[in-house]
């Protein structure tokens, strides 16, 4: 079995998220693709605007209704910090029977040398490149394992970011069709980003 791992802080998942899952999912012929919140990201140095539950619930919404989509709340329950390695151990061990690839765009594929403990996360776990158009990756200038364990997707150009969906509801403009229908409601609902 083949899942994809679609990790974020997802704060809040929007429809870039899901449109860069199901591209990977049908690219690289992914069985499954795991949702999975960060507790707290290694790289971001801001506390994240929702809560973790709110994180949860939202991506719990955005992705029902679709077979191949999973939420999955496991850095969620492990808290701390989430580095890759921690979770993806933690995974094969739990799950022996899949191969599991970590979904990345584009700007991260660069930044993947400098992944904490990258040596040993290639051992484990294999990663999709969504590439956009117009943004280039140096796929060559990867250290030969990184690019063994890479495999590199199709994605559409989509100028959506999680942050720019908080900035424009502190500011009390709609994001409806940037979220889920659903996701959209959570937030006017429960006053997140001061919508």
């Amino acid at each position: 079995m083949k899942v994809g791992i679609m990790g974020g802080t997802f704060d809040p998942i929007h429809t870039g998220h899901l449109i860069a899952a199901q591209s990977a999912c049908e690219q690289a012929k992914l069985d499954e693709v795991w949702f999975m919140p960060t507790n707290v990201p290694p790289h971001k140095s801001e506390a994240p605007g929702a809560s973790a539950r709110q994180r949860w619930e939202m991506v719990a919404l955005a992705v029902e209704g679709n077979p191949r989509f999973k939420p999955v709340d496991l850095e969620l329950k492990k808290g701390g910090v989430s580095y890759s390695i921690d979770t993806v151990k933690l995974l094969t061990q739990t799950y022996p029977g899949i191969h599991f690839y970590y979904i990345i765009g584009a700007d991260m594929v660069q930044y993947l040398p400098k992944w904490y403990k990258i040596g040993e996360l290639v051992q484990l776990v294999s990663f999709i490149g969504l590439q956009r158009p117009g943004y280039d990756v140096e796929i060559s200038s990867l250290p030969a394992e990184v690019r063994e364990a890479l495999v590199m997707a199709q994605m559409p150009l989509m100028e959506l970011s999680s942050t720019n969906i908080r900035e424009r509801l502190s500011r009390g403009l709609p994001v409806r069709y940037m979220v889920p229908d659903s996701v959209n409601d959570y937030i006017e609902v429960n006053r997140i980003y001061g919508s």
